[in-house]
């Protein structure tokens, strides 16, 4: 069976480092380039990606011109669904607005659910 599905779990791509957590975004619109499903779930400390204004003002190259917050946009224009997961979000969220383009919310169990679809491949950054 081909894959048609990628999910993307950013674990350690997070705030902390911008510069490395464009490339999950460049993966997941590479995968729908290619026509296949793609999720993105936000997980611990990655999850703060969600937050107003934390995404618009983390640069992600030399030269300033990109942010995660652009990847984010183009990613969702492009039909990938990203979610934050239910824990992370316990922990690490203060009331903060949730960006729009965030799908919604999910867990462990529906990125481990993923595992057993022969079509499905998951990636963790």
């Amino acid at each position: 069976m081909a894959v048609t599905r990628v999910v993307l779990v950013m674990w350690q791509a997070d705030p902390g480092a911008p510069e490395k957590s464009a490339a999950p975004f460049v993966y997941a619109l590479c995968a729908r380039a290619l026509d296949l499903e793609v999720e993105i779930h936000l997980t611990s400390s990655a999850v703060r990606w969600a937050f107003e204004g934390v995404a618009a003002s983390a640069v992600s190259d030399r030269r300033g011109e990109q942010t995660i917050l652009g990847y984010i946009q183009r990613c969702h224009e492009m039909g990938v669904k990203i979610y934050t997961c239910g824990m992370a979000l316990s922990e690490h969220h203060q009331g903060e607005r949730i960006i729009p383009e965030i799908t919604g919310q999910t867990g462990a169990t529906a990125v481990m659910a993923q595992l057993q679809r022969e079509d499905t491949r998951v990636l963790v950054f």
